[in-house]
């Protein structure tokens, strides 16, 4: 189990080096940020100043080396909107974004994998037609589209809840639920399909032969068996949803991390979006180790892999 994790956390660091690389190279592709920085009235002087405190008159290696060195200790360097350091900006924007992350990402297991085992028991029934309908329509209605109908359903018709903007909880409730469906509806597709496939394996057959529970196949022998799709449908989603989702937030002027790259993007300000990958980049490679240890730790087969 060690050398597993050892071997994984080389990968993860692999990872994370060529796309520091990456994300460092596009920031200089459109030249010297001083002539982002300094403006028509700035100096010689200035432009040598800022040459020599950031290392911009050195090899681009050296160049990278600097800046991986101060992004290490959380400085991305200043704003060019907001005029502080980028890691401000980027950590006023994560609470709102763990807010809406836990909201959506529990619908979508609470909601999803009772569903599929459901459907999967049930199949041919009442129950699986019905699940499978909302899960296809589920997975085809636009996030933006469903947005504004609830919007337009839940808060301006019946002025049960706001709008959008962060506050309270009710605030989230919508954002929440608009993320959630489609994510619910894939994890009940997924469980499903993952949990036929177990239900008509041979050893399935032999336990119901030896007069085992319905209850214990279901819950002890197939959905642990049939657990490893969705366990990595889960690990994609939470890192999706922790690196925020744009659409969403902007039908709700949600504050979250998606939001913020866009508005980064449009204003150029590269140190912010350099900030934003990076830890985008951290929070999907931690995901992704977490969901290699759980596949470990529930089939010990995967840990020879």
């Amino acid at each position: 189990m060690t050398k597993f994790i050892a071997r994984r956390l080389i990968y993860s660091v692999a990872v994370l080096f060529v796309t520091s690389m990456i994300v460092f190279g596009l920031s200089r592709a459109a030249g010297d940020p001083r002539l982002i920085f300094l403006t028509e009235y700035s100096t010689q002087a200035d432009w040598e100043k800022w040459g020599e405190e950031y290392g911009l008159d050195k090899p681009f290696v050296v160049q990278y080396g600097i800046w991986m060195g101060k992004a290490l200790r959380g400085d991305f360097g200043r704003s060019l909107r907001d005029h502080v350091n980028a890691r401000l900006v980027i950590q006023e924007r994560i609470p709102a974004t763990l807010q809406l992350t836990v909201g959506s990402f529990v619908i979508a297991i609470v909601v999803g994998l009772p569903l599929g085992v459901l459907s999967a028991v049930k199949r041919g029934s009442v129950w699986d037609y019905l699940g499978r309908s909302w899960a296809l329509l589920g997975q085809a209605l636009p996030p933006y589209w469903l947005g504004v109908m609830l919007v337009l359903v839940f808060a301006v018709l019946l002025d049960w809840l706001p709008s959008g903007r962060k506050g309270d909880w009710t605030h989230f409730v919508l954002p929440a639920v608009t993320l959630g469906w489609g994510a619910a509806s894939g994890m009940l597709r997924l469980t499903r399909s993952s949990m036929l496939e177990v239900l008509d394996s041979e050893y399935i057959k032999m336990a119901r032969a030896k007069g085992v529970g319905a209850n214990w196949i279901v819950w002890k022998h197939a959905l642990k068996n049939a657990v490893i799709g969705p366990l990595t449908y889960s690990g994609l989603l939470l890192g999706g949803l922790l690196t925020g989702t744009v659409i969403t937030e902007t039908v709700f002027s949600w504050p979250g991390l998606g939001r913020l790259a866009v508005t980064a993007v449009f204003n150029n300000d590269f140190p912010v979006l350099t900030g934003v990958v990076l830890l985008v980049t951290v929070i999907y490679l931690a995901v992704n180790l977490m969901t290699d240890i759980l596949y470990a730790v529930i089939d010990p087969r995967i840990r020879l892999s």
